[in-house]
Parts: structure tokens; C-alpha cells; sequence
């Protein structure tokens, strides 16, 4: 009977807690152009042959056996992804923890009483008024009477109790549990995403420190080379002054391009172990030698050809916009929560067990017991507590609201960069490629007229100085054209799979 009756309160519970008083979730129009720019800055796609970065493993993307060796060793090791991954966990123990209040919780007690009172005091018998044994002077069967069950020895009581029972279970008419359990649950899923845009930009943090590294290697041959044909070049002007030829002057601004040359060689030498040390901290660990890049690789090592002219929709994917949008969501439902708080609050205690004089007979017959203690309270006065708690929940649904809409305008400023820069990279690369070639031909042309006394010291100097520089350009260049596709790779979503 107990049973029947607890579970029709249950369902009736359960039935009532159908209201919500949060907002209907609506996702936001995206605060940005319905597609990517499009100009002289942006170069156009076939969008049939181009891939998506999304949908495009990390592995497949990189094509540089050693750079996913690097790659993959920093997703194993890095401590920020160790750090988000830990934070997923914490969220989802905290949704669980959340998620338990839905349900009742059910509890067991035992529990045994050993009392011994006066003769009389407590008892139900039939008679007797004096004695302690089984007989007395009034007819009696003794003097605690077996109806209030004494025991041999007078007023002594043993009673023994089990029971299972429900403990202040609220009844959630009015959606407060399940706004709080559905905010959780968009927490630890933001936290997901959270933990998708931490393994996105490690991927591209570490490309990019092994591109930089390689650039750097190539920055120190160059500036090794320029040393040699700079010293050279001071030599023969030495050899020339001590012969009467040439001026103090020629030798003196030999000697400053061949001091810039040696600057740029220790400059480099830093650079390439600064950034060995920041790919060991991305990688999270100290990465071997043969690891490591000897020199910029000689085809670009990512695929080539990612898509143009997109829709703003791909903004979605990116991992950032998601657990932006989860926030959002969670900020919505303790708007609920907070509406809720203004109407009663109904909850249950129940208990249903057993209750015995003797331990033998705890499950017998007739010793049933329950209990059913609903009960209800609504708020009179406050003091405006419910009222600024339902402010502050709009207050964050609004800074959430501003926070995706940021999220967004950020990926699509990010997209659009890495495309002005992707668009016009092959023709900067091409000039640069020209120029060096041809501060290469005016090098050698001018130390012929120079040694044929047709050019003064300084045009050779010059010639020399102006190849330096573009060789130095043409790889600044390079890498720009590398990064620029791993940037593109992450801004549109990829790394995840």
C-alpha cells in the first residue's frame, strides 16, 4: 500500500515539474558579413577541389613526416592541453553532481534502542501493580505487561527499526533543478570545446615555432655565407690600401658591412636556440635532434589548396564560437533558475520500514511502518535577494550574449586576414624571388666592372650590401607563406580530428 502511494507521489512530481521559466534559446544572427571578403586582396578558389579544414585531419593537412612527429608529441605531452583536459573532467563531475538532484535520493537507516524504565512507567499489560516477574497480586501477567512488550527482568525496552526513505526531494515544479542541470551540462560542454580550441592552437603554435626554427637556421647560413664574402670583400680592400689603391674610407665601410654580417650571425645563432626552447615547452619534453629543422623545407609542408569566398556559417565549427555559443545557453537557463526562486518551493520526505520490539520479528507481520512529510515554502520577503539574483542573471545572459558575438567577429576578422595575406603571397613571393635574383646580377656585374676599374669601390659595395638584404627578404617571405597556411588551417576549424 506504502509502496503504491509513494510511487503515485513520485509520478506526480515528476508530472507538475514540466514548467520552465527560462527564455526560449534562439542562437543569434552571426554580427558579420553573411560571407568572407572579397577584393584585390583575396584571390579566388575553385570551392570543388579545395578542402575543408574542419573535415581535414591535422596529420593529412601537415605534410612534413617530421613536423607530425613534433606535432603529435606536443598533443601527448603539452601541459595546457593536460591542464583542459583536467578542467573537462572537473566540468563533467560537476554536471553529474548537478544531475543528481533531478532524482530523489534514496537512503537506508537501522537503528536499535535499548531503554529500561521504572516499573509502570511504561506498559500496556492487563494488570498487576507490583512485582517484576511473571505474576502479581492483581491477576496480571507481570508488571510491564507483555502488550507493551517488557521483557523478562521488568521495564526494559529493545526496539529495532530499518527503514527506507526520501529526504527533502524537491518536487521541481517550476524548472529550477532542471535550468541548474541543463547551465552544468553547457558548462562542461564549453569546457569540450574549450579543451578542441586548446588542442587547434597547439597544433598551430608548434608548426609555427618549427617553421620560425627553420627560417632561423636558414637566416644563420645566409648570414654565415655573407660573412664569408663580406671578409673577402674586406680583405682585397685592405690589400688595396696598403698598396695605395684604395682609401681609408673603402676599407672602413668594408669593414662595417662585414661587423654586420658577424652581428647577424650571433643574432641568429640566439634566435635558433630560443627557438628550440619554445618548442620543447610546446612539445613538452626536450625534442631530439633529428626532430628538429636544418633548414626551410624546400615545398611548402601543408596542402595548398584550402577554399576561398566562404560562407560566415564556417565560423561555427571553430571550437572557440562553440563553447562561446555553450556559455551563452548556460547564462539562458539560470535565467530560469532565477525566475523560479519567486514561486513556492515544494519538497518531500517519505520514509517507509519497519519497527519491532525483538529483532526476530523486525519482518514480521504487522510491522510495517511509513511516513509522508510534503511541504512547501514561498517566499514573502526577500529584501530584493531573488530580484538582484535574477538581475545578475540577465546581466551575464547579456555579457555572454556580447561574448559570442565577439567570438565570432573574431574568427571572421582572423579568416579574413589569413586570406588578404594568402591571396597576395604568391606574387610578393614571386617579386621577391625576381629581386633576389637580380641583386644577385648586379653583384656579379659590379665586382666585374669594379675589377675592371669601370665602377668605384662602393657601388660594389652597395650591390653586395642590397643581396643581403633580399635574400633575407625572399626567406622572411617563405615563411610568411607557410604560416600563413597553417594560420588559415586554424581559423576555419581544423586540428580537431
Amino acid at each position: 500500500m506504502f509502496s503504491r502511494k509513494i510511487a503515485l507521489t513520485f509520478a506526480a512530481g515528476l508530472t507538475l515539474a514540466g514548467c520552465n521559466l527560462a527564455p526560449k534559446y534562439v542562437r543569434p544572427e552571426l554580427p558579420v558579413a553573411p560571407s568572407t571578403p572579397t577584393g584585390p586582396a583575396y584571390a579566388a578558389t575553385d570551392a570543388a577541389g579545395a578542402i575543408m579544414p574542419a573535415d581535414t585531419a591535422w596529420e593529412a593537412f601537415f605534410t612534413d613526416d617530421r613536423l607530425r612527429r613534433v606535432i603529435r608529441t606536443a598533443l601527448d605531452n603539452n601541459r595546457d592541453v593536460r591542464i583542459a583536459v583536467a578542467n573537462v573532467a572537473q566540468a563533467r563531475a560537476q554536471y553529474r553532481v548537478q544531475r543528481a538532484d533531478l532524482f530523489p535520493t534514496l537512503g537506508a537507516t537501522g537503528s536499535a534502542t535499548y531503554q529500561k524504565s521504572p516499573f509502570g512507567a511504561v506498559g500496556g499489560g492487563t494488570g498487576g501493580t507490583t512485582g517484576g516477574g511473571t505474576g502479581g497480586t492483581g491477576g496480571g501477567t507481570g508488571g510491564g505487561g507483555t502488550g507493551a512488550g517488557a521483557v523478562a527482568g521488568g521495564g526494559r525496552f529493545d526496539i529495532y527499526s530499518a527503514n527506507l526513505g526520501v529526504s527533502a526531494w524537491e518536487i521541481d515544479l517550476f524548472g529550477r533543478v532542471r535550468n541548474l542541470t541543463q547551465a552544468q551540462q553547457q558548462a562542461y560542454f564549453a569546457a569540450e570545446e574549450n579543451r578542441n580550441a586548446a588542442q587547434v592552437s597547439l597544433i598551430a603554435e608548434t608548426a609555427t615555432a618549427w617553421l620560425t626554427m627553420a627560417a632561423d637556421q636558414d637566416r644563420l647560413k645566409i648570414a654565415q655565407d655573407t660573412e664569408r664574402a663580406f671578409g673577402e670583400t674586406l680583405k682585397l680592400t685592405q690589400d688595396r690600401f696598403r698598396i695605395g689603391i684604395a682609401s681609408e674610407l673603402e676599407v672602413r665601410q668594408a669593414r662595417t658591412t662585414y661587423d654586420q654580417a658577424r652581428s647577424d650571425i650571433a643574432d641568429a645563432t640566439t634566435l635558433i636556440a630560443q627557438d628550440q626552447n619554445a618548442l620543447n615547452l610546446l612539445a613538452g619534453t626536450t625534442l631530439s635532434a633529428d626532430l628538429l629543422p636544418a633548414r626551410m623545407p624546400e615545398k611548402t609542408p601543408t596542402l595548398e589548396n584550402l577554399p576561398a569566398n566562404l560562407s560566415s556559417e564556417v565560423l561555427l565549427r571553430r571550437p572557440d564560437v562553440a563553447a562561446a555559443e555553450h556559455q551563452l545557453i548556460a547564462a539562458n537557463a539560470n535565467i530560469g533558475a532565477a525566475r523560479a526562486a519567486f514561486f513556492p518551493n515544494i519538497s518531500l520526505t517519505a520514509s517507509l520500514g519497519t519497527l519491532s520490539l525483538g529483532l526476530s520479528n523486525l519482518f514480521g507481520k504487522g510491522s510495517e511502518s511509513w511516513s509522508v512529510a510534503p511541504s512547501i515554502t514561498q517566499p514573502i520577503f526577500d529584501f530584493g535577494r531573488n530580484k538582484g539574483n535574477l538581475d545578475y542573471a540577465k546581466a551575464s545572459r547579456d555579457a555572454m550574449l556580447a561574448t559570442y558575438e565577439k567570438s565570432v567577429q573574431t574568427g571572421f576578422r582572423e579568416v579574413a586576414d589569413a586570406l588578404a595575406r594568402r591571396g597576395t603571397i604568391n606574387g610578393q613571393l614571386e617579386a621577391q624571388t625576381s629581386l633576389r635574383d637580380n641583386a644577385a646580377g648586379a653583384f656579379n656585374l659590379s665586382q666585374l666592372r669594379f675589377r675592371a676599374g669601370i665602377d668605384p669601390f662602393l657601388n660594389t659595395l652597395d650591390s653586395q650590401r642590397s643581396l643581403y638584404t633580399a635574400q633575407q627578404s625572399l626567406l622572411a617571405t617563405r615563411l610568411v607563406r607557410d604560416t600563413n597556411a597553417v594560420e588559415l588551417y586554424r581559423a576555419l576549424g581544423g586540428g580537431l580530428r
